[in-house]
């Protein structure tokens, strides 16, 4: 089970402004830190089923922080209005398109996805994959 993921960025408020724009749409909570930022999802009683967390800090060598090169994290919306609305609301907290939402011939009929970067060039995705919703041929 993913516990937490941490993120480098060199600009902890275009961060912020980022994820802030989408994330408390899926339930997600900020907290300021003096060490950084932490997007929390509520706590089950259970350590072991615990949410994902996410956790964007300055680098801990103090060097530039960067995207890397095929890693991705993705965010499960609850359907593909929200996605797209979820991916808008992104690109204008100072995100970078990487794939508008909609079905891709790669991945299963159901599954309907955008893509961004953040302003730090971390790509994310935001999928939403409801079987009770319209699919790819249909």
């Amino acid at each position: 089970m993913i516990a937490y993921l941490t993120i480098g960025a060199d600009d902890l408020s275009l961060a912020k402004r980022f994820y802030s724009a989408f994330l408390p749409a899926i339930g997600y909570q900020v907290e300021e830190h003096p060490e950084g930022l932490a997007y929390t999802l509520p706590e089950p009683g259970d350590r072991f089923t615990a949410q994902p967390e996410l956790y964007i800090v300055p680098t801990f060598d103090g060097g530039p922080a960067s995207a890397g090169n095929g890693a991705m994290i993705a965010f499960r919306a609850r359907s593909q209005a929200q996605v797209r609305d979820m991916h808008a609301a992104a690109l204008d907290a100072g995100g970078s398109d990487e794939g508008a939402p909609g079905f891709r011939d790669r991945y299963g009929p159901k599954f309907y996805v955008g893509y961004l970067r953040d302003p730090q060039g971390n790509k994310i995705a935001l999928f939403s994959d409801d079987p009770d919703e319209p699919g790819r041929d249909g």
